[in-house]
This record gives C-alpha cells, structure tokens and sequence, in this order.
C-alpha cells in the first residue's frame, strides 16, 4: 500500500515541504537515498531514463545526473551533499541545468514511526519566483510518483 504524500507550497514564502512515510526501515529508506544504483530506480518521472555521472553520498561529495525523454530530450541536474549523517540527516544543494543560478537547499530527516521511516524534506528556493516555476514543471506530480517507485524499490530490496 502507498502512503500519502503531503506536499505544502504556502503562497508568498520561498518553501516547499514533503512529509512521506514508508513501510520500511530507517536504514533501507536512506540507503535508497545514498546508494545511487537504488536512487536512479525511483527518482523522477518513471517515462524518464536515469544515467548518474557522479554520486558521493558524503559530507562533501558530489552529484550529477542526466534525464532522458524517449524523444530524446535530457535534462540534467547536480549538486553538492553538504552534509550526510547515516539513518538520520541529508542536507544537499539541486540545481537543474535549465535554470542556471536557481540553486536550491533540501534538509532531509529520516525518523524511525511504528511503520516504518518518516522523511520530512524542507527545500529552500533562492526566490518565491524560483520556487513557483519548480512547482509549475510539474514538481508535486514528480515527486509523488517518485515516492511511489521508492515504495516499489524497497519491496524489491525486502524480498
């Protein structure tokens, strides 16, 4: 079964928060994060190809993926894990190459519930204008099918 994402974009304030709970263990949930074989089966839209170029899952280390479309199209994204705490914290820097300079700070929790993890992301925009245009390619569809692939990855990483 899927749990709701709830996804909160409150007018006039540059934020976009996600709280998203799984049937899973705290530590399946941020390997999934961190493991970048796992992270390229669930992130982004799932008609959309992942290559990962770079993905250091450490305070520090680097990022750098490219979606493609069956058309053709890629879209590439990257950033910086600026910190990385095992099981509890991610916090990290996305920027997509078609919005040069819209750099953008995610603070991931991960929190072990009764059920399973809870992870509650809060996302940072440079402006209000940043955030709306993120949210307007199509952000809460993304991210909510995202989450539910992720569902499907740790079923499979279960079994």
């Amino acid at each position: 079964m899927t749990n709701p994402t709830q996804i909160t974009v409150e007018p006039g304030r540059p934020f976009v928060d996600i709280v998203r709970e799984f049937d899973a263990p705290v530590g399946a949930v941020f390997r999934a994060h961190t493991d970048p074989d796992l992270f390229a089966r669930w992130t982004g839209p799932g008609q959309l190809t992942m290559e990962i170029l770079a993905f250091d899952a450490v305070t520090g280390g680097q990022w750098r993926y490219v979606s493609r479309d069956p058309a053709g199209g890629s879209y590439g994204f990257r950033g910086v894990f600026h910190t990385v705490e095992t099981d509890a914290l991610i916090i990290q820097t996305f920027e997509f190459d078609g919005a040069p300079g819209q750099v953008s700070m995610s603070v991931a929790r991960f929190e072990a519930t009764d059920r399973g993890t809870r992870i509650t992301t809060h996302t940072v925009f440079p402006s209000i204008e940043a955030r709306d245009g993120m949210v307007a390619t199509g952000m809460e569809y993304g991210a909510t099918e995202s989450y539910t692939r992720l569902d499907d990855v740790l079923a499979a990483v279960r079994a």
